[in-house]
């Protein structure tokens, strides 16, 4: 398996892992208070979006040339960093 095929390898798991824990987090804030149901719902929709970014640019990087491969993997790393971030911060809110 080549460092190209590892990597996408562990950003995929990466990914997978954490749209796990939102699935878990998003049952913790079903049981919420009702006002705070709305903003948690809220807060999971973004999380799904940056999901949803994150998945699209791992497709990126699977079809990326030789040439484009750093900037690829570059710009993964800030979406998966800034994804982290967001689940960090929301799980800290609950």
């Amino acid at each position: 398996m080549s460092n190209r095929d590892v990597y996408i390898a562990k950003m995929k798991l990466q990914l997978d892992e954490l749209d796990a824990k939102m699935n878990t987090l998003e049952a913790k804030a079903a049981e919420a208070k009702e006002d705070a149901r709305a903003k948690y719902k809220e807060e999971m929709a973004k999380l799904r979006h940056q999901s949803k970014l994150a998945k699209g640019k791992l497709e990126d990087m699977k079809a990326a040339t030789e040439d484009a491969w750093e900037t690829t993997v570059a710009e993964m790393e800030k979406i998966r960093d800034a994804f982290t971030h967001s689940f960090s911060y929301f799980k800290s809110q609950l």
